[in-house]
Parts: C-alpha cells; structure tokens; sequence
C-alpha cells in the first residue's frame, strides 16, 4: 500500500522498527505492514512485522537484563518512571495528535488519555519505593521468617488498539516499578504510540533490553513459542475473552503467570428515584467513551419503566447533537471506529436489533464516504435476544431495555458471562450499597459513568479476566513472595 504525502510530522519522527536489547533493528527478512488512519482508510507508513524468530530474540534479551535490572536500587526505578511521566506530559499535543492519527479518536478525548496515561507512570513511580516484606517468629520459636518481595521475572506484555498509550503505561509502570524486564507487543493497528513510548522510557534512563518492542500481524505466531520457550515468566494480556482462553492454555505448559483484562458486557440501571440528568450524562460517558469502543462500555442499558421515554429522549438527544468526524478536526465529538470490520460489526448488530423489533431514535445508518464512521445511535424496545445483548458492541450503539423490579434487573444485569463493570444510578443510598453488592463485577460505577482511575485496582470476575491493574495492588501482579528460614538463636 502506498503511504500518503506528507507525512504528519508526529509519525516521522517514531522509530518503525522493533526495539530489542537496546537497539533499533529490522523484522527478520525486512517484513513491514502498514498502520492506516481510520479516518480515511489510507497508510500513515510501515512499521517492521516481527516474526517468531524476532520474538526469540526479545524474550533472550529481556532475560539477559533481567539479573542486573531487578538489582536495580528501588529509587533508581522510581526516577526512571517520574522522568518518563514528566516527558509524556511535556509531548502530550504530539502524542495526542499520533494517537488520534492512527486510532481515530478526537484530539480533546487524546489529550485526556495522554494524561491518563502518564499518571500510571506517576503512581508507579511512588509504588516502587514500597515494595515491602515481613519478619516473624514461627509460632513454635524455634525459626524466623524472613519475607521479601521479589520481580517475577520477564513479562510478556500484550496490549490492544483501543487505549494505545495508556494500556501500555498501566503494564509497563508496575513492571519497571517491580524491577521486571519486558517484551511488548502492541497491537498492529496501533504501533506508533507504544514505539514513541518506548523512545520516551529510553530518554528518560531505561536501561537496554528493559523493555523490547516487537510490532507485528501475526500475533499468534509470535506469542506462542514465547509463552511455551520457558523464558517468559509473566503474561500481562488486555484483550478478548476468545483470545485470553487460547493464551491461558498456551500458558500452561510451562506454568507461566497471568493476569488478564478481558471482554465485557457491562450493565448500567437507571432505577426510578435516579437524577435524570445525572443519568444521561454518566450514560454518555459510559458509552460514548473512545467512540463506545472500551470494555467498560456500558453494552446494555437497563432504565425503569417509569423513566424510559424521559431517559430515552433525553439521551436520543445528547447523542444527536454530537457531531461525527476526523479526530483531527476542530468540534468533532466521534471519530472513527478502529477499522472496516469494526464498523460492519457494529451496523451488523444495529439491523439485526432492527429486524427483531427495536426502533431507532437515533442513527442507526452506515453513512456514505471514506473512513470508518458510525453515526451516535439509540435503540429504544430492544429484545433480549438481539445479538447486541451477549456481544460486545464496541461502538457508539445504545441499546435501551425496561424493568419494573429491582431483582429482576439484577438477574439480567448478572445474566452473562462477563463481569468487569457495572453502573447504577439511583439517590437511594441503600439501594446502592444493595444493589452494587449484588452485581457480579469487579467494579461498579454509582451515578458515574467513569471508573477508570490510576489509583484503583482495575478488573473484572467471571471471564472478563484474572488479576487487578492499577491502585496498590497493581505492583503484585509482578512480585512474587520469597522467604527465608533462620534458625532461632540457641536452636
């Protein structure tokens, strides 16, 4: 494919090749795959597409850095990662402006991710100075224990398209701040901002073959004899449900440790006591979020009968007012979605929602010319066995059921296999303790649309994954516990 002229400054200057041991170095043959901007379907430029052999080499390299860098003094760690958040958020306008050329969303919602991005950076830096053991008599008195923290050793980092930045700052701060080495396989549709990042880890003092970047299309076939070599001790994968089982197997055979955020279905309740206004905005950005494509896009939209038409027009709306374009463009509020087969998936469930007797209020049209758009949609009168309802719709689709009782919308709520997060907006403060006990998710949102937070474990139950990210426990993901047995003194 042919790259379009002239390139945008912000993509030059990222380095297309893959990062191992410390130096730039092309694909094994000089394999290269093209990262296209999703506004106008066309290449941005080529980037190298790492092979199995490539992967081999990342994983040798993490494991030769791993002895020295895990010596590394805690405090030396945590300036690495406080000079890294002070670089992102010096460069946010360039790394905002490459993220929405290559993922789609509008510079404004890219702004916002860059500094959510540096702050896992900022958070991790002040986690790595607190890794702390224990000391103890064993309770017969005659050993003591002596407990520390250690890295678990080289991670293999897997990350998607949808929060390219951050979904790397959040596994790569708690690995550096755990003196873990890395390999990081971003997502082909959206290299360049884990390749900027790696620049930035760089600049900032990351020794060589801390971190290994290796960018490829064939994910298989690069993770798997990693995962199976015996090298990579750590999985960190963001990603599908589908994907995160066939990982897990991989997994096995050599014991290798996970911790996984996977698909989600979340709920939101809107119940008959709820702020109305409250509840259209924390609706909007549940959903609205990165153009509705995130995990904790709230997928299915359960309001009280007495409520609906209100919520719903009110929502309907919001939605219409919003305007559709190129990130890049000044008042766009929707960009793009991530690529043709994202965009067909969503139109795909909209008519066959249709087809089952759901209106549209909103939308609900494919439009005309280049780019991946979708127009802001609602559907009001959807049945529950739309496809929409056991799928992710990873899009800007909001699907409108009714309720009348409050053990009848936890049931549907918990009536899934995933279990990520949920939302529920009543005034009700018992209701809401009731009610978010109950959900069976790993977080929920109470008249918030918003629960993503740097100092909060991030994560679901059930298949939306295994272990947290994030707040103080996400450190323990890359440590493991060692202790040592003394003798008592006279034993």
């Amino acid at each position: 494919m042919t790259t379009t002229h002239p390139t945008p400054r912000v993509v030059e200057d990222v380095p297309k090749q893959l990062l191992i041991g410390g130096r730039l170095q092309d694909a094994a043959g000089g394999r290269t795959f093209p990262v296209d901007n999703p506004a106008t379907g066309k290449s941005l430029c080529e980037v190298a597409d790492a092979g199995p052999d490539d992967g081999r080499r990342a994983a040798e390299a993490a494991a030769a850095a791993q002895e020295s860098w895990a010596a590394t003094a805690p405090r030396a760690r945590s300036e690495i990662l406080r000079r890294a958040y002070e670089i992102i958020i010096a460069r946010t306008d360039d790394l905002a402006l490459l993220m929405t050329l290559e993922m789609g969303k509008p510079l404004a919602e890219a702004r916002g991710e860059v500094a959510y991005a540096a702050e896992f950076f900022r958070w991790f830096s002040e986690e790595a100075v607190r890794i702390e053991g224990g000391f103890a008599p064993s309770p017969d008195g005659r050993s003591r224990h002596l407990i520390m923290r250690r890295p678990v050793g080289p991670c293999l980092l897997v990350t998607p398209w949808n929060f390219p930045l951050a979904m790397g700052t959040r596994k790569i701060g708690p690995a550096v701040a755990a003196g873990c080495t890395m390999v990081l396989k971003p997502a082909p549709q959206t290299p360049l901002c884990s390749l900027a990042l790696a620049g930035i880890l760089t600049e900032a003092g990351l020794p060589d073959g801390v971190l290994n970047v290796v960018t490829t299309t064939d994910a298989g076939a690069l993770v798997e004899p990693m995962l199976r070599g015996g090298v990579v001790r750590k999985l960190s994968f963001t990603g599908s449900t589908q994907v995160g089982r066939i990982l897990l197997a991989q997994c096995a055979d050599t014991v290798v440790r996970t911790s996984m955020e996977l698909g989600g279905n979340a709920p939101l309740i809107v119940f008959d006591d709820a702020d109305l206004d409250t509840a259209v905005e924390g609706a909007m950005v549940a959903k609205m979020r990165n153009m509705g494509e995130a995990c904790t896009a709230a997928n299915r939209i359960f309001v009280h009968s007495s409520v609906a038409d209100d919520f719903a027009s009110r929502l309907a709306a919001r939605m219409s007012a919003l305007t559709v374009g190129p990130g890049t463009e000044p008042g766009t509020h929707v960009g793009p979605l991530i690529d043709a087969a994202g965009r067909d998936k969503v139109d795909r469930l909209v008519r066959d929602a249709v087809d089952r007797g759901a209106k549209v209020l909103t939308g609900g049209e494919l439009p005309d010319g280049e780019g991946y758009f979708y127009p802001p949609t609602v559907l009001v009168r959807v049945p529950r066995d739309a496809g929409l309802t056991g799928t992710e719709i990873f899009g800007p689709v909001a699907a409108l059921f009714t309720f009348d009782d409050e053990d009848e919308v936890v049931r549907a709520a918990n009536d899934t296999e995933w279990g990520l997060v949920s939302y529920l907006f009543t005034r009700d403060l018992d209701r809401a303790l009731r009610v978010g006990e109950r959900l069976e998710t790993g977080m929920v949102g109470l008249n918030t649309g918003l629960v993503s937070n740097p100092a909060a474990p991030f994560g679901g139950v059930k298949q939306s994954g295994i272990g947290r990210e994030g707040g103080r426990v996400g450190i323990d993901e890359f440590l493991e516990y060692k202790y040592l047995a003394i003798p008592a003194p006279g034993q």
